[in-house]
């Protein structure tokens, strides 16, 4: 297949890309002029860049029509940061969702494929399946349910295969330096004390590799349409995970218990994933392995070898 990935400079994107082009797919991605796509620094040769942005739909549309696409999977999004998941400026995703539906039919594609967010559920006390009711409590979750809604109606119209992936929690070498699992690592291998809630939380991570497998999956089986939950189908206690991480390093101090819990903290991030799982799908990278490669690949990183 021919297939576009907009947001494959960043973690879970490039991970997307990799996937597709090992599985022999031709693959070309949405480049910002200026940007430094490290992520893809081992793949770059073997794809097609399409330079531009969501700002300029027609130069976009120019460049995605002389690629013809099969497919686009649309991952780019303004804002993913805490501080961003409250902005006013989060409406604007829904408005470049749209749009990248628009050029992927003017381009000939018949598949799109979104990334949504479990942002979209809001909290729930069990794990969570894509019938449950969406009542998400920030501007982030709200923008990301939308954005599905409004896309999988545009999809309708265009006669394109809509699928809608609910990402949880997704970890692995390459994550963005300020979530979690890397925040534990630079500071525990730098000997340091870690301040954490009591981590009670039940909380799933699913490794990158893993994840980019089922959004292959999505994009190649034809029977797969509508929402999918996208996250790890075990959610030990968050406690556990860290306690884990800590004992792989050997170094520095976990603080259990000095951070409190907000207000509206999430007990249960736990992804029902039995739809998924009906097309075939299981992750393979258990989460000890995948801790491993992740602490691998950053002391290679710091002796400036990955």
């Amino acid at each position: 297949m021919r297939i576009f990935v907009t947001g494959a400079t960043g973690f879970l994107g490039s991970y997307v890309a990799e996937d597709l082009v090992a599985q022999g797919h031709d693959v070309a991605v949405l480049l910002r002029p200026g940007t430094r796509p490290w992520r893809l620094t081992a793949i770059l040769d073997r794809l097609t860049v399409i330079e531009g942005t969501l700002d300029d739909p027609s130069t976009l549309g120019n460049g995605l029509r002389s690629f013809a696409p099969d497919a686009v999977v649309h991952m780019a999004w303004r804002g993913v940061g805490n501080s961003e998941r409250n902005s006013k400026d989060q409406a604007r995703n829904i408005a470049d969702t749209v749009e990248m539906a628009d050029l992927a039919a003017d381009a000939g594609a018949t598949i799109f494929v979104g990334a949504g967010s479990q942002a979209e559920y809001g909290p729930y006390n069990r794990a969570i399946a894509e019938s449950n009711v969406p009542r998400p409590t920030t501007f982030y979750g709200i923008a990301k349910l939308a954005s599905g809604l409004m896309a999988e109606r545009h999809c309708a119209e265009r006669k394109l295969r809509f699928a809608w992936l609910r990402i949880f929690s997704v970890y692995g070498p390459k994550d963005n330096e300020a979530w979690l699992i890397p925040s534990l690592i630079r500071t525990l291998r730098a000997n340091g004390h870690m301040a954490l809630t009591g981590c009670e939380q039940r909380w799933g991570f699913l490794h990158a590799r893993d994840a980019a497998a089922a959004v292959r999956l999505v994009l190649t089986s034809p029977v797969a349409q509508g929402i999918y939950n996208l996250g790890s189908p075990d959610a030990p206690q968050l406690r556990d995970t860290v306690r884990r991480l800590h004992e792989l390093i050997g170094a520095g101090e976990l603080g259990l218990g000095e951070v409190p819990y907000r207000p509206d903290q999430v007990m249960v991030l736990a992804a029902d994933m039995t739809r998924l799982e009906a097309l075939g799908w299981r992750p393979v990278v258990g989460l000890d392995q995948g801790l491993r490669e992740t602490l691998a690949w950053h002391a290679a990183a710091e002796r400036g070898t990955s």
